[in-house]
């Protein structure tokens, strides 16, 4: 942890997507002076990408006029495992084969650099200045096209041993599954309650009931987020898919919870767009589930959206 005495008064904050890169200029007690983005180039293995990063933060110290010792550094948060030392193994959407993130950048950039896998990172910006402010100990859940997850204890992230700690979604739920997870196994949560999962749900269920449905009239276009819709609605086909794929998390949650026994889990990714009824579906499985002593421990919706991976990637600054 640096000594707030010696602590400086800005930071940097960057979330590499597989798309865009989003960047933050932030003070250290956690204002955002200003976000942007900048694209992904994933050219030549994401050969340009660090000093893409390294560049932009140049740019903008001749902006605000910041010299190097008025900025404790760069964090940087990365769809990829992440070691205590900042190197990433393997990074399949920028192309990265195993990358030393915090040397590399250090280099280019002439600056500290903390690097983390972006799950984790994003729990850590919620933990610090969003729905997870004031817990000591959180697990986020991060659903979107697939399942994250980060792992806080006592303000800090839980790497894991190979900074793989926090892979939620490849928490196996059902052992009868016979289509194939992406990671090569069978039954992952992932498959089940990430956006692309509940659609997978929502066609098997469609296929198999004559109830008349409104997800039947949207064919191959309907989403996550129209099967909360219409389930708000009172949808019975919508809502006994959601009572599914929310029995299955809230059962996974409680498991988690049986372990790890956090202050509180913040549930974030696009899905959680679906606000109070994806809150209200989790919780009664969940409750039923876990051990007795952390029936109490809340769920709660993330609230910090795209910023939280460039919040967190500042924290890690300090931490």
């Amino acid at each position: 942890m640096v000594e707030e005495e010696n602590m400086k008064k800005y930071g940097f904050g960057a979330d590499v997507g597989g798309t865009t890169i989003k960047m933050g200029l932030f003070e250290t007690d956690g204002t955002l002076v200003e976000k942007w983005e900048i694209p992904t180039d994933t050219s030549e293995k994401g050969a340009h990408i660090l000093q893409d990063i390294a560049s932009t933060v140049h740019g903008k110290m001749v902006e605000y006029d910041l010299t190097k010792d008025m900025v404790e550094g760069i964090g940087i948060g990365v769809p990829g495992a992440v070691d205590q030392n900042g190197v990433v193994n393997k990074a399949v959407n920028l192309g990265w084969d195993i990358i030393p993130v915090e040397e590399e950048l250090g280099r280019l950039s002439g600056m500290r650099v903390k690097a983390g896998n972006d799950a984790n990172v994003a729990a850590l910006g919620e933990n610090w200045m969003g729905s997870g402010k004031g817990y000591d100990s959180i697990v986020m859940v991060t659903l979107g096209t697939g399942i994250g997850g980060g792992i806080i204890i006592n303000g800090r992230i839980l790497t894991g041993a190979n900074g793989a700690a926090g892979e939620i979604g490849h928490i196996i739920v059902n052992d009868q599954e016979i289509e194939a997870c992406n990671c090569g196994h069978y039954g992952c949560i992932e498959q089940y309650a990430s956006a692309t999962g509940i659609v997978r749900m929502t066609r098997r269920a469609l296929t198999n009931t004559s109830e008349d449905s409104v997800l039947k009239t949207l064919g191959e276009q309907v989403s996550a987020k129209d099967v909360f819709d219409c389930a708000r609605e009172g949808d019975k086909v919508a809502c006994d898919v959601v009572d599914q794929i929310c029995g299955m998390l809230g059962a996974t949650l409680a498991k988690i919870g049986c372990v790890i026994n956090p202050d509180a889990f913040v549930i974030g990714g696009g899905v959680s767009r679906a606000g109070e009824i994806l809150i209200r579906a989790l919780e009664e499985p969940f409750r039923a589930q876990v051990f007795h002593a952390c029936k109490d421990t809340p769920i709660v919706l993330a609230s910090l959206g795209n910023d939280a991976g460039i919040y967190g990637a500042v924290r890690m600054l300090l931490s």
